[in-house]
């Protein structure tokens, strides 16, 4: 048995729903059956579980649209300096930026952390330079260009499962054999139209998008299949980490010595808090943005696992006060609010 888990926030979530999140983390669009023989439970019963987390705002499982296709040049991470007293006002502001992916209030060397994705149609010259560093209530701002990604949001996973239960989902989620789509105009307007149904719900099936786009389910199923196969969308399943008792979001920036930085990455990219990990241009080398259970596991994660390398020269860490958006995404506390309007059909209709 694998150990056990931190208990979830305030009892929102029992074992049932922890193993059922922890299996779609893995296999977003695996059939409830497959749900079911994973976490020892009847398809009813997983049925009934997933809606009401979606009815009640703790999950959603939607599609992250394959970067190439919505962007033109990889995105920026960004920690900016407010005013006394005014970075809630500030991070309101930021909020209505649609090139803000993620956003989050912090304590530390900044006072907001957000990051930008330089979608098509933008201008991130001028939203780095002259839009965000202007909105009111902003001292100062300090941008990183993201050179190399290693993990990413919905990479992160609720370690409950077994090693025989994992690889039983495995073969769900594993979807990328066809060759990648390099742009939009490679896609028909109705494919297109089947895009923006996969990325709104991640588990969306083929009768369902058949209905919707008025077409027959066989030629539904087969835009739906070619569009998953080419990596085209990835199904995530999207939960803010404090359900899940992870309420401790940490913003680490590290400066490594160059001829270690793969090797770092590798090692927090495995590590059980990494959210996201990536190389960056800038004053540091190396973010790590972990979600932990409480302060001792982050003091712990400093200590123990930052401290054993000595080619880790330096460390800035920042605390989220308060969750604002992940993924295109408002928070509410432990509950999902909207996808921020018009995304992505904005991008896929032009």
């Amino acid at each position: 048995m694998l150990p056990a888990p931190p208990a979830a926030e305030d009892g929102l979530l029992d074992d049932t729903d922890l193993d059922l999140i922890a299996a779609l983390q893995i296999a977003p669009r695996a059939p409830v059956n497959a749900l079911a023989e994973a976490v020892d439970s009847s398809p009813s019963t997983i049925a009934r579980r997933m809606a009401r987390l979606r009815r009640e705002g703790l999950l959603r499982v939607v599609g992250r649209l394959d970067w190439p296709l919505i962007t033109t040049e990889n995105p920026r991470l960004v920690w900016i300096r407010c005013a006394p007293g005014r970075s809630q006002e500030v991070a309101g502001r930021i909020a209505e930026l649609e090139e803000v992916q993620t956003l989050l209030i912090t304590t530390g060397s900044a006072d907001i952390y957000c990051t930008v994705y330089p979608l098509l149609g933008s201008d991130i010259f001028d939203l780095l330079t002259r839009r965000l560093p202007g909105l009111p209530g902003i001292v100062s701002t300090q941008s990183m260009l993201v050179l190399r990604t290693q993990s990413m949001g919905q990479s992160w996973r609720l370690r409950r499962l077994s090693g025989d239960r994992v690889a039983a989902l495995a073969g769900f989620g594993d979807q990328v054999r066809q060759e990648p789509l390099t742009g939009l105009h490679q896609l028909n307007a109705m494919e297109l139209r089947a895009l923006e149904l996969l990325a709104a719900d991640g588990r969306v099936s083929a009768a369902e998008v058949a209905r919707e786009l008025q077409v027959s389910r066989s030629a539904a199923y087969r835009m739906t299949q070619t569009l998953l196969e080419s990596g085209a969308v990835w199904p995530r399943v999207e939960i803010e980490p404090a359900a899940l008792g992870y309420p401790l979001n940490a913003l680490m920036a590290l400066t490594v010595r160059p001829h270690a930085i793969p090797d770092v990455l590798a090692r927090l990219g495995d590590h059980p808090s990494a959210r996201y990990v990536a190389m960056v241009a800038g004053s540091s080398s190396v973010i790590h943005y972990g979600v932990f259970r409480d302060e001792q596991d982050l003091a712990r994660f400093t200590t123990d696992d930052l401290g054993a390398s000595a080619d880790i020269t330096a460390l800035d860490t920042c605390v989220a006060v308060r969750v604002v958006r992940r993924h295109w995404m408002a928070r509410h506390g432990a509950r999902l609010g909207e996808r921020l309007p018009g995304f992505p059909g904005r991008l896929l209709r032009g």
